[in-house]
């Protein structure tokens, strides 16, 4: 009980990118255009995996859980992020502050292996074409997604409690635009060799084993693709994997790069710009990614439109 009182309970101040009021503006409207996006186009799946008859398989079942995922993650950053941009305000309370990390660590630890789980399912798609659906039946589905959950709520209810612990000494200026793990561990005037430690252990356990079981699955899948003479069939396996494929190096690029290293050589500003991308870009990419090469979810989409219209017309 010897810390500082005043490191508890005490509003943070969050400098985002207050040294460049001009790049404020212009991030503003960058970050609203993308966050309208990833509303839209996030929502768009969500209901189209639950309209659409066709759309009733594992594959879009998880995929509406990643857009769930995203709209959340998102959510719990930017209209905050907004507001400082916006205004000279830059304050978030310390119970604020400590929301946002545990919710954005449980949303980000989830999608890391929700991932994997899709890979696994784009493993089965690909490699046992005739026992998909007995092996990816809508129970064990439902047990991978609450295991990816579980995931995250653990990874939370251990990192968040030992970060927000850390004596500040009175420090309450946070180097960054959101309350997030390595930012506020950096600023602790503490020793943090234990807390990092538990740190980069469960960003193995969370990062590197899920990337290792994604690579294990397409090495599979290439595999499997290699073998298959006629080029049609090869081309219809490269598509039923690119899309997942592509939102899996978006994600995983930068989440790895930020999180497996030790927080005192955390460069802030680089920090700043990878968490813009991977919180705010990606998920706004990852529903045009799915779509424009997905046939299912285009002609979902257009028979929804075309019913719509014909109810107009009457």
């Amino acid at each position: 009980m010897g810390r500082d009182n005043d490191s508890y309970q005490q509003a943070f101040i969050l400098l985002g990118f207050s040294d460049r009021p001009r790049l404020e503006i212009i991030l503003f409207a960058f970050i609203l255009v993308f966050y309208i996006l990833t509303l839209a186009g996030n929502t768009a799946i969500i209901l189209l995996s639950i309209m659409d008859a066709r759309l009733h398989t594992p594959m879009y079942f998880f995929l509406g859980n990643l857009s769930f995922l995203d709209l959340c993650f998102t959510t719990s950053i930017v209209p905050q992020l907004l507001w400082n941009l916006w205004g000279p305000e830059k304050t978030i309370s310390y119970h604020g502050c400590v929301a946002q990390l545990y919710i954005y660590m449980v949303l980000g630890s989830t999608e890391c292996v929700l991932l994997a789980v899709m890979s696994y399912d784009r493993y089965v798609a690909v490699c046992r074409p005739l026992h998909y659906t007995v092996v990816m039946h809508p129970r064990l589905c439902l047990q991978l997604v609450t295991v990816s959950w579980f995931c995250g709520f653990l990874n939370s209810f251990v990192m968040c409690p030992q970060t927000m612990q850390l004596s500040r000494c009175g420090r309450h200026t946070v180097d960054h635009f959101l309350c997030e793990m390595p930012a506020l561990i950096a600023m602790s005037c503490e020793d943090t060799m234990l807390v990092e430690a538990f740190a980069f252990a469960l960003g193995v356990a969370l990062l590197l084993v899920p990337l290792s079981l994604i690579l294990i699955s397409y090495g599979m899948i290439a595999a499997a693709v290699v073998r298959i003479k006629s080029a049609a069939g090869r081309r219809k396996a490269f598509n039923t994997c690119s899309s997942h494929l592509m939102v899996v190096s978006l994600f995983y690029g930068t989440i790895i790069y930020m999180y497996l290293q030790p927080a005192k050589s955390y460069s802030q500003d680089q920090g700043k710009f990878l968490t813009l991308f991977y919180t705010i870009v990606t998920p706004s990419v990852n529903p045009l990614i799915y779509t424009l090469r997905n046939k299912d979810v285009k002609g979902a989409m257009k028979s929804i439109l075309k019913g719509e219209k014909g109810a107009k017309e009457t």
